[in-house]
């Protein structure tokens, strides 16, 4: 491997901006091995997802979350909420799939109900109106976070940012709101306007 005096036009500030841009991709590509970018990402995001599979399994307890890769795929996880206690949702199980993009932790994953719950931040197909899985999203979050997020969020909901404004109008109603959370909950049915 030949080692080379640092480039004394490095510093870029003498270099016309547009130039700069042209030149870039040339020497970045002279200085890269010749595996793809994609793949050195996917191992540092695989092993990240690797340590956040054994950090999640060692603090299972009173938690009610858990999660695990689903198959062959790290990518890929089924999780696990129990609705929290003194919430319309205690005593239920819910399953969630996740799928982690190539670009994690600085993408948030794509999370998803699989389990129908009748809430008002969730959709019919099990789509998921919360903050850190779109624009509040920040690479410092992980998987625990996220599950432990979804959890709150379904005691506390937000029905002002509503995906199922049914759920949202019922939300005051208490008795008749924990009716429609236990049968959709039981007989696996959408909600139909």
């Amino acid at each position: 491997m030949e080692v080379r005096p640092p480039n004394p036009t490095a510093d870029n500030s003498s270099i016309p901006q547009q130039h700069r841009h042209r030149h870039a991709p040339a020497a970045a590509s002279l200085k890269q091995p010749a595996a793809s970018p994609v793949s050195v990402d996917t191992a540092s995001v695989s092993h990240r997802l690797q340590k956040e599979l054994m950090s999640l399994m060692m603090s299972v307890g009173d938690l009610g979350v858990s999660a695990f890769p689903e198959g062959e795929s790290i990518f890929t996880w089924i999780g696990t909420i129990e609705g929290g206690k003194e919430t319309m949702y205690e005593g239920l199980s819910y399953k969630l799939s996740l799928r982690f993009p190539l670009d994690y932790p600085f993408k948030p994953p794509q999370v998803k109900f699989e389990t129908m719950c009748f809430h008002p931040n969730v959709d019919q197909f099990g789509n998921i109106c919360l903050d850190i899985l779109q624009d509040k999203w920040s690479s410092a979050y992980d998987c625990r976070t996220i599950l432990l997020s979804i959890q709150s969020l379904l005691g506390e909901p937000n029905p002002e940012s509503p995906l199922n404004s049914y759920a949202a109008a019922l939300w005051n109603n208490k008795e008749d709101y924990q009716k429609m959370v236990h049968k959709q909950y039981f007989s696996g049915e959408a909600f139909e306007s």
